[in-house]
Protein backbone atom coordinates (compact mmCIF):
# COMPACT_ATOMS: atom_id res chain seq x y z
CA UNK A 1 0.00 0.00 0.00
CA UNK A 2 1.36 3.43 -0.94
CA UNK A 3 1.00 6.34 1.46
CA UNK A 4 2.12 9.93 1.64
CA UNK A 5 2.36 12.16 4.67
CA UNK A 6 3.83 15.39 5.90
CA UNK A 7 6.76 15.01 8.25
CA UNK A 8 7.49 17.29 11.19
CA UNK A 9 10.26 19.08 9.24
CA UNK A 10 7.77 20.37 6.61
CA UNK A 11 8.98 17.87 4.08
CA UNK A 12 6.91 15.10 2.59
CA UNK A 13 7.41 11.42 3.10
CA UNK A 14 6.07 8.72 0.80
CA UNK A 15 6.29 5.17 2.03
CA UNK A 16 5.50 1.66 1.01
CA UNK A 17 6.29 -1.58 2.76
CA UNK A 18 9.89 -1.59 1.51
CA UNK A 19 11.16 1.99 0.97
CA UNK A 20 10.94 5.32 2.77
CA UNK A 21 12.50 8.59 1.61
CA UNK A 22 12.21 12.22 2.64
CA UNK A 23 12.41 15.03 0.09
CA UNK A 24 12.22 18.81 0.35
CA UNK A 25 8.85 20.57 0.42
CA UNK A 26 9.37 21.63 -3.21
CA UNK A 27 9.45 18.09 -4.55
CA UNK A 28 7.43 15.04 -3.68
CA UNK A 29 7.39 11.54 -4.94
CA UNK A 30 5.12 8.55 -5.25
CA UNK A 31 6.31 4.99 -4.89
CA UNK A 32 4.31 2.69 -7.09
CA UNK A 33 5.40 -0.81 -8.03
CA UNK A 34 8.84 0.14 -6.74
CA UNK A 35 9.16 3.03 -9.24
CA UNK A 36 9.98 6.44 -7.81
CA UNK A 37 8.39 9.41 -9.61
CA UNK A 38 9.46 13.00 -8.87
CA UNK A 39 6.49 15.30 -8.45
CA UNK A 40 6.44 19.09 -8.25
CA UNK A 41 4.34 20.39 -5.38
CA UNK A 42 1.94 23.28 -6.03
CA UNK A 43 0.15 24.90 -3.12
CA UNK A 44 -3.02 26.45 -4.53
CA UNK A 45 -3.10 30.23 -4.06
CA UNK A 46 -6.51 31.88 -4.51
CA UNK A 47 -4.83 35.16 -5.48
CA UNK A 48 -2.97 33.54 -8.38
CA UNK A 49 -5.04 33.82 -11.60
CA UNK A 50 -3.17 30.86 -13.12
CA UNK A 51 -4.25 28.66 -10.19
CA UNK A 52 -7.88 29.77 -10.60
CA UNK A 53 -7.78 28.45 -14.18
CA UNK A 54 -6.77 24.92 -13.11
CA UNK A 55 -9.45 22.25 -13.38
CA UNK A 56 -8.64 21.17 -9.81
CA UNK A 57 -9.69 24.65 -8.61
CA UNK A 58 -13.35 23.99 -7.84
CA UNK A 59 -16.11 26.23 -6.52
CA UNK A 60 -19.81 25.65 -6.03
CA UNK A 61 -23.18 27.26 -5.54
CA UNK A 62 -26.26 26.44 -3.49
CA UNK A 63 -29.44 27.94 -4.94
CA UNK A 64 -32.85 28.46 -3.38
CA UNK A 65 -35.40 27.01 -5.79
CA UNK A 66 -38.95 25.72 -5.72
CA UNK A 67 -39.24 22.26 -7.20
CA UNK A 68 -42.93 22.81 -7.93
CA UNK A 69 -42.22 25.85 -10.14
CA UNK A 70 -43.16 25.36 -13.79
CA UNK A 71 -39.94 27.04 -14.96
CA UNK A 72 -36.56 27.11 -13.27
CA UNK A 73 -35.80 30.11 -11.08
CA UNK A 74 -33.06 30.60 -8.48
CA UNK A 75 -34.44 32.94 -5.82
CA UNK A 76 -31.08 33.49 -4.10
CA UNK A 77 -27.71 31.79 -3.88
CA UNK A 78 -24.87 30.98 -1.51
CA UNK A 79 -21.47 30.77 -3.20
CA UNK A 80 -18.89 28.21 -2.06
CA UNK A 81 -15.37 29.52 -2.67
CA UNK A 82 -12.51 27.19 -3.59
CA UNK A 83 -11.17 26.98 -0.03
CA UNK A 84 -14.54 26.05 1.48
CA UNK A 85 -15.28 23.70 -1.42
CA UNK A 86 -12.11 21.71 -0.69
CA UNK A 87 -12.70 21.84 3.08
CA UNK A 88 -16.35 20.76 2.63
CA UNK A 89 -15.14 17.57 0.94
CA UNK A 90 -12.08 17.10 3.17
CA UNK A 91 -14.27 17.05 6.30
CA UNK A 92 -16.64 14.53 4.69
CA UNK A 93 -19.77 16.67 4.53
CA UNK A 94 -21.03 15.28 1.19
CA UNK A 95 -20.87 11.73 2.57
CA UNK A 96 -22.74 12.77 5.73
CA UNK A 97 -25.35 14.74 3.82
CA UNK A 98 -25.93 11.90 1.35
CA UNK A 99 -28.01 10.25 4.07
CA UNK A 100 -30.65 12.79 3.00
CA UNK A 101 -32.97 12.12 0.02
CA UNK A 102 -31.20 14.15 -2.68
CA UNK A 103 -32.67 14.14 -6.16
CA UNK A 104 -30.13 13.97 -9.00
CA UNK A 105 -30.11 12.68 -12.54
CA UNK A 106 -27.35 10.18 -11.74
CA UNK A 107 -28.92 9.16 -8.43
CA UNK A 108 -25.64 9.77 -6.57
CA UNK A 109 -26.73 12.76 -4.49
CA UNK A 110 -23.94 15.22 -3.73
CA UNK A 111 -21.41 12.85 -5.29
CA UNK A 112 -22.96 13.64 -8.67
CA UNK A 113 -21.27 15.64 -11.39
CA UNK A 114 -24.72 17.03 -12.11
CA UNK A 115 -26.89 19.22 -9.91
CA UNK A 116 -28.55 17.72 -6.84
CA UNK A 117 -31.79 18.93 -5.29
CA UNK A 118 -32.98 18.65 -1.69
CA UNK A 119 -36.67 19.04 -0.86
CA UNK A 120 -37.71 21.49 1.84
CA UNK A 121 -38.92 18.65 4.07
CA UNK A 122 -35.29 17.47 4.57
CA UNK A 123 -33.72 20.85 5.39
CA UNK A 124 -34.12 20.57 9.18
CA UNK A 125 -32.22 17.26 9.10
CA UNK A 126 -29.52 18.91 7.00
CA UNK A 127 -29.05 21.56 9.69
CA UNK A 128 -28.64 18.87 12.36
CA UNK A 129 -26.03 16.99 10.29
CA UNK A 130 -24.00 20.16 9.69
CA UNK A 131 -24.20 21.19 13.36
CA UNK A 132 -23.02 17.74 14.46
CA UNK A 133 -20.06 17.92 12.06
CA UNK A 134 -19.21 21.46 13.14
CA UNK A 135 -19.00 20.30 16.77
CA UNK A 136 -16.25 17.83 15.83
CA UNK A 137 -14.04 20.34 13.94
CA UNK A 138 -11.22 22.00 15.87
CA UNK A 139 -11.19 25.68 14.83
CA UNK A 140 -7.46 25.93 15.53
CA UNK A 141 -6.54 23.02 13.29
CA UNK A 142 -4.90 23.81 9.96
CA UNK A 143 -4.31 21.10 7.38
CA UNK A 144 -2.51 20.88 4.08
CA UNK A 145 -4.40 18.43 1.90
CA UNK A 146 -3.70 16.79 -1.43
CA UNK A 147 -6.37 17.78 -3.95
CA UNK A 148 -5.05 15.65 -6.78
CA UNK A 149 -2.11 14.95 -9.02
CA UNK A 150 -1.06 13.99 -12.54
CA UNK A 151 2.10 12.54 -14.01
CA UNK A 152 1.98 13.89 -17.59
CA UNK A 153 3.54 15.93 -19.06
CA UNK A 154 5.37 16.31 -15.71
CA UNK A 155 4.44 15.05 -12.27
CA UNK A 156 2.51 17.67 -10.30
CA UNK A 157 0.69 17.34 -6.99
CA UNK A 158 -1.82 20.04 -6.05
CA UNK A 159 -2.24 20.93 -2.38
CA UNK A 160 -4.43 23.35 -0.48
CA UNK A 161 -4.15 24.77 3.00
CA UNK A 162 -7.37 24.25 4.93
CA UNK A 163 -8.25 26.78 7.64
CA UNK A 164 -10.81 25.09 9.89
CA UNK A 165 -11.96 28.38 11.42
CA UNK A 166 -12.75 29.72 7.96
CA UNK A 167 -14.73 26.56 7.16
CA UNK A 168 -16.69 26.86 10.41
CA UNK A 169 -17.63 30.45 9.52
CA UNK A 170 -18.87 29.23 6.13
CA UNK A 171 -20.85 26.38 7.73
CA UNK A 172 -22.55 28.90 10.05
CA UNK A 173 -23.57 30.92 6.97
CA UNK A 174 -24.72 27.73 5.26
CA UNK A 175 -26.86 26.72 8.24
CA UNK A 176 -28.44 30.20 8.36
CA UNK A 177 -29.13 29.97 4.60
CA UNK A 178 -30.69 26.51 5.00
CA UNK A 179 -32.78 27.57 8.04
CA UNK A 180 -34.13 30.61 6.19
CA UNK A 181 -34.85 28.45 3.14
CA UNK A 182 -36.75 25.94 5.29
CA UNK A 183 -38.79 28.68 6.94
CA UNK A 184 -39.70 30.33 3.63
CA UNK A 185 -40.62 27.06 1.88
CA UNK A 186 -37.71 26.83 -0.55
CA UNK A 187 -35.94 23.71 -1.77
CA UNK A 188 -32.20 23.71 -2.42
CA UNK A 189 -30.15 23.04 -5.54
CA UNK A 190 -26.49 22.09 -5.12
CA UNK A 191 -24.06 22.77 -7.95
CA UNK A 192 -20.80 21.25 -6.77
Amino acid sequence: MNTAKKSSKDSYVATNSIKQKTLSADKWFFVSNMTVMNVHRILIDDDNPLHRELSIYRTGTINRVRLQDVSYKAYSSLEIDAHNYAAFFYYGLPELLNSLPFISESGNGLDSWDEAFLHNSALERMIIIIEDRMASIDAKQHETVLLGWHDQPVGVAYFRDIDSERLLEFLEKLNAFVAESAEEGYDLEFLL
